[in-house]
């Protein structure tokens, strides 16, 4: 009989929100043993591993001694320091995105990952969700793109801005859709709720003609995820948040009337992204192979990301300032509604049918 494979030795880094995420997922997976947690605060370390039958532990070098690989769970600020030490440790790293809080960070894991030959992946985790997934089959040559993350307040990420948290998910997608270089942007952010900043607006244009425009909010009410794509012969509605993908493709060059596009829906398997992403970590580690969220495009995904929160200093408000910069945030979308507009009255004139 043949040997049975061993499992791998996890440990999760932070007690948190994702930390649990990610506990309580490979406290479940038969091909894991679960070492144990580990938080500077110990109590929700340990309340985190009595639920899952693992050890609490509140550094991470007591750690890093009994795992073969870790998830970086940890605030943004600490991921380059915590990271750097597990890969020197010859441990193989999943590090919660953003990959580091600055590009100097960053580039240092990517060394040290390379120095070692252990494996680093960044946690985009949308990039496992099985409409992304599918999307990405019928994506070609894009001409324009929306995508929009919204969402309520969360204090506990306050110390950070959307465009980090959230949006950061949504350029990473673009990155990887679009192979083409970035030739200029706009941004237009607002500071409404915390210190950083809470809505952000970014147009994106490429050098191949492709223009994206994605806006991120977390103060928003109701929760929303949403990306659209409007090709030449084809335009793709995907719901990140229902992971369900809608395809209007037209079934002649001229199209004369509604029959003449056909609707269809991809039966998608229903899979939790968390999961899927550590599966394919695991194995990354077994065949020793690059995750498709590599460091380098977490690189690539930071890089735009502080470049954006960069420009956005010079509309960034807060305080009485507020209304003012949400009416300007919505003269922006309006101007985004405005170019969708005159995309789409484009492509209708262009395959024959008037509009009216």
């Amino acid at each position: 009989m043949p040997e049975k494979e061993k499992k791998l030795r996890f440990g999760v880094i932070g007690a948190g929100k994702l930390g649990g995420f990610h506990t309580n997922t490979l406290s479940k997976m038969p091909e894991v043993e679960l070492v144990g947690v580990s938080d500077p605060d110990l109590m929700r370390a340990q309340v985190l591993a009595w639920r899952h039958n693992c050890v609490a532990y509140k550094t991470e070098e007591e750690l890093l001694s009994q795992v073969d690989a870790l998830v970086v769970a940890a605030p943004t600020e600490y991921h380059a320091i915590i990271g750097v030490k597990a890969l020197e440790a010859g441990v193989h790293v999943l590090m919660e995105k953003p990959i580091a809080n600055s590009e100097e960070g960053a580039r240092k894991l990517l060394e040290t990952a390379e120095k070692n030959k252990v494996v680093l992946q960044v946690g985009h985790s949308e990039r496992f969700n099985s409409a992304v997934v599918e999307t990405m089959k019928h994506v070609k040559n894009p001409r324009y793109i929306t995508i929009e993350r919204l969402g309520p307040y969360d204090p506990r990420v306050a110390a950070t801005g959307v465009t980090l948290d959230l949006m950061i998910h949504d350029l990473d997608i673009l990155l990887t859709m679009i192979d083409s270089e970035i030739v200029s942007f706009e941004a237009l952010g607002a500071s409404l709720l915390s210190n950083h900043e809470d809505l952000c607006n970014v147009r994106i244009k490429f050098k191949n003609g492709c223009l994206a425009d994605v806006t991120a909010s977390r103060a928003t009410m109701e929760a929303s995820r949403r990306m659209r794509i409007y090709q030449q012969d084809s335009y793709l509605s995907v719901d990140y948040m229902s992971a369900r993908l809608k395809i209007y493709t037209k079934k002649t060059p001229v199209i004369k009337s509604l029959d003449d596009i056909e609707i269809t829906y991809p039966k998608l398997e229903p899979k939790q992204p968390i999961k899927e992403e550590l599966y394919h970590f695991m194995d990354c580690i077994k065949t020793a192979r690059t995750p498709t969220p590599s460091g380098e495009k977490g690189l690539k995904a930071l890089r735009l990301a502080l470049e954006i929160t960069e420009a956005m200093r010079r509309f960034e408000v807060s305080g009485s300032k507020a209304e003012e910069a949400q009416e300007s945030l919505s003269r922006s979308l309006s101007d985004i509604g405005k170019a969708a507009s005159v995309l789409i009255e484009e492509g209708l004139k262009n395959a024959g049918i008037d509009k009216h």
